[in-house]
């Protein structure tokens, strides 16, 4: 599962629609918990460099992501994912996605893009031996399990033989 404030979700949102019809992209900082939850810290959002169609691909500025590794070496947190938006397609990741995907460690975070609308973000990882993504679950760190409602005694029951409701 990947964990993220409320507020870097918006930002990741914000972004996607503010490059539509292009696709935007950034990075995303933080630790994974002993649980193996991966906790995101901190957005980085980058330019999309893709020399090409913008609107079907991405690339972060690679400045970027050599800065920030320098900043992040020692440190207690590290580059743990990427996101980046799909104007008009699913939030699921695509064949080109999976020929760009490289390392294993990293969640993918996708923002699907309709009209100029963020409609669905999705997380994804790459499977153990490297040849399709699997989705996981993307929770902000506001999240509360849903309540449950304890059966009253009028619903535990049962309606004596005969009667008919």
């Amino acid at each position: 599962m990947i964990v993220l404030a409320p507020a870097h979700l918006k930002a990741i949102i914000d972004a996607a629609e503010a490059a539509y019809p292009d696709e935007c992209c950034g990075l995303l900082v933080g630790r994974t918990a002993p649980a193996g939850d991966v906790q995101v810290e901190r957005v980085e959002a980058s330019r999309n460099v893709v020399d090409g169609d913008a609107a079907r691909r991405f690339e972060v500025d690679p400045q970027l992501r050599f800065d920030l590794m320098r900043q992040l070496a020692g440190g207690e947190t590290r580059l743990v994912g990427h996101y980046h938006s799909h104007p008009g397609h699913a939030a699921q990741p695509s064949a080109h996605d999976l020929s760009m995907a490289w390392e294993p460690e990293l969640v993918w975070l996708i923002t699907a893009v309709h009209d100029g609308q963020a409609v669905l973000t999705t997380a994804h990882v790459l499977d153990d031996d490297g040849h399709r993504f699997r989705p996981i679950d993307l929770r902000t760190d506001d999240w509360q399990a849903d309540p449950v409602r304890h059966a009253t005694a009028a619903e535990t029951n049962d309606i004596p033989s005969g009667e008919n409701g």
